[in-house]
């Protein structure tokens, strides 16, 4: 299984972003928390924001987007050079339309659900989508701490990309750190976000390096 770290800027000094994300050049993708304070209650940036980091770094964007009229607005963000955007399925009257469409654009389609969405009923989407990425937190701010009870659903989760086959990643975001990644782990994840752990650190790339050290060690047991 491969492993991915993703760190978010969201806890990086979103005044010097080009030099921020130059700190961390071992980070498989860097993630975008695109938030418009209606579908979560907070605000941070939108794609004339992503438009900027994606002219000022080769390194792939993971764009996830927080935000009301996601099938309205996500395809901007495909067009915009983003390697991989997701949505909250729980935002979308259409995910299986909006999954092609950003694949037409060039993206990797993902599909985020808040820690109590089920992931059962979007079992038929799975084809769609190239990532499912299940909230470990709720929605909205940064620092919060890993909330378990979503383990058992990332469990659930990865037995359907089994059965299901091909290549779809399982990634998860709050409050992954040192203390929580291998939980996540041994429960199927294998795309972790790390924004505080990462960005708090006196060296924020050697974070990132031992936190896929230890989900990879993990992994192997």
């Amino acid at each position: 299984m491969g492993i991915r770290i993703t760190p978010s800027i969201l806890n990086a000094d979103l005044a010097d972003l080009k030099h921020e994300i130059a700190r961390i050049p071992s980070a498989d993708l860097i993630h975008l928390d695109v938030m418009d304070n209606r579908f979560v209650p907070n605000l941070t940036f939108g794609l004339p924001m992503v438009e900027s980091i994606r002219a000022s770094t080769d390194q792939m964007l993971d764009i996830h987007l927080m935000i009301a009229e996601v099938d309205r607005w996500a395809p901007g963000y495909a067009e915009a050079g983003a390697e991989s955007v997701t949505f909250h399925v729980e935002a979308s009257d259409a995910p299986v339309r909006l999954a092609r469409e950003l694949r037409k654009l060039g993206s990797r389609a993902s599909m985020a659900l808040r820690p109590a969405t089920p992931i059962e009923p979007y079992a038929d989407l799975l084809p769609e989508l190239d990532m499912i990425l299940l909230m470990t937190v709720e929605p909205g701010f940064g620092g919060q701490s890993f909330l378990d009870v979503v383990l058992p659903k990332l469990r659930r989760t990865r037995a359907l990309l089994d059965a299901h086959g091909g290549d779809i990643w399982l990634q998860v975001d709050g409050g992954i750190s040192e203390s929580t990644i291998e939980r996540c782990v041994d429960a199927g994840a294998d795309t972790f976000v790390a924004g505080s752990a990462v960005f708090s650190a006196a060296d924020p790339d050697a974070m990132v390096r031992s936190l896929k050290a230890q989900a990879e060690a993990a992994g192997g047991r």
